[in-house]
């Protein structure tokens, strides 16, 4: 069995502290049995670490996710990188040509999708092992994993089985998207299961699918025509189109973590950062700034704030932050090396634009060796020490040091100790994708020294 973890998400539910690119996977505030922070993806692959299943686990994603994800991961769980963020489907057709394709996996090798950011416990993985099992006795196409649901929700999509059971698993009826309440009680009454995004098949299934949609089955030609794919969910395209499914039961802990009322439920201080909370009932603070909050006599909030933004909502009505966001502009990144954060962003009389951030390389990381086309740039070394190539010139660096990057340089540092570098950048085009990397390894860097 073959698992594709999904780690994907625009970030808007959980904003400010979630973006396109700091998902809310990537989130530090769940907490391991040992008490130390984790975030969701963290979470997920110990899970599956834990029941033997991580080894055989690739992670599907976006370009701009894969440094966070090699930051918290590490390298040793293969990625699969999609060239833009679209739907599952997408997604999922193309990491099953490169499984087809580049890895030549057998065809009738069991292939699990799941979510990356589902709060579960250990048996709803374990569960898993039932998978090959159960699409073998039962001849089916697709196999899903559905919640028992304990209470009625409007938030959740259903999976309807039929009313004769196979002991282990039921055949699917129909899927229903999320209904009302209303809606809800009468499924819950007739035994219906939340729908987790959880889907398996056998990989002959899909290439099966994509040659009767005129699709490739070759990752490189599905590559190539990737923008002109639907933008769609799995569940639309494929799963609710599908004659000959089963649903296996889950009745343990299932959680959508989707947005602050939820997340704050897993939280174990009501104060993240500096603050304080008086005379307020079922109220949580979250800062990420240097600047304290102070909340009094404001009861079920939530209270958030980081370098995108600050939030203050009822806690039942903050996923409507959804709907308010309208930027795309970055002020916080975690990457491979470390992280950045905008401390400002402006544009001149002249219409020189400037940005200036604080970047912090953590010991014995290193950026690339690049270059940009559009702005120049001056570093102030904060503190730590490093090393410094530029132009092919190989320098020694501490705190206190002023660094001049003109526009054009070729250049990359090195943390010896932990770095923080004060980075101003001056142009009349200043944007993330003017960068061209002549490598990440600091070694052939520094070998390309005069």
């Amino acid at each position: 069995m073959k698992i594709l973890l999904l780690s994907g998400g625009s970030g808007k539910r959980l904003w400010p502290l979630s973006n396109r690119v700091r998902s809310k996977q990537f989130l530090k505030m769940l907490r391991t049995d040992e008490g130390e922070p984790e975030s969701m993806i963290q979470r997920v692959c110990r899970q599956l670490d834990s029941v033997g299943l991580l080894s055989s686990t690739h992670i599907v994603t976006c370009q701009s996710q894969t440094e966070i994800i090699k930051r918290q991961i590490g390298d040793e769980i293969p990625i699969i990188c999609e060239p833009d963020q679209r739907g599952t489907f997408p997604s999922i057709s193309l990491a099953i040509t490169y499984l087809h394709s580049n890895l030549q996996v057998d065809p009738n090798e069991i292939i699990c999708v799941l979510p990356v950011d589902s709060f579960v416990d250990l048996p709803f993985y374990q569960l898993l092992y039932k998978v090959p099992d159960i699409l073998d006795i039962s001849q089916s196409d697709l196999a899903l994993l559905g919640v028992v649901s304990k209470v009625p929700s409007d938030q959740y999509g259903y999976i309807v089985p039929m009313v004769n059971s196979e002991g282990s698993f039921y055949h699917v009826l129909q899927f229903l998207e999320k209904p009302n309440l209303n809606k809800a009680k009468i499924l819950t009454n007739q035994n219906a299961l939340w729908n987790c995004g959880v889907f398996a098949f056998p990989l002959k299934f899909m290439l099966f699918y994509l040659e009767n949609k005129g699709l490739p089955t070759i990752y490189d030609e599905m590559l190539s025509i990737y923008d002109q794919l639907p933008n769609i969910g799995f569940d639309y395209e494929v799963v609710e189109k599908s004659n000959h499914s089963v649903v296996i039961p889950y009745n343990g802990v299932w959680k959508d973590l989707g947005n602050w009322n939820e997340f704050s439920e897993h939280l174990d201080n009501p104060i993240i950062g500096s603050g304080s909370i008086e005379d307020s009932r079922n109220t949580n603070i979250i800062n990420e700034l240097s600047l304290p909050i102070h909340v009094i006599g404001v009861s079920d909030s939530i209270v958030v704030a980081g370098p995108d933004g600050i939030l203050i909502s009822n806690k039942k009505k903050s996923s409507k932050i959804k709907q308010m966001i309208k930027t795309n502009q970055l002020m916080y990144e975690e990457k491979r090396w470390g992280n950045y954060r905008v401390l400002d962003r402006s544009v001149t009389e002249e219409g020189t634009q400037t940005v200036i951030k604080m970047v912090n390389v953590l010991a014995g990381q290193n950026l690339s060796y690049q270059k940009h086309n559009f702005r120049q740039e001056i570093w102030t070394v904060i503190s730590g020490t490093g090393e410094f190539i530029l132009n092919d010139k190989l320098f020694t660096i501490k705190a206190g040091d002023v660094l001049q990057i003109p526009l054009g340089a070729k250049h990359g540092v090195k943390a010896l100790t932990p770095l923080k570098i004060l980075e101003t950048q001056l142009g009349d085009r200043i944007e993330e994708e003017d960068i061209i990397r002549f490598t990440f390894s600091w070694k052939e860097a520094v070998e390309g020294c005069k």
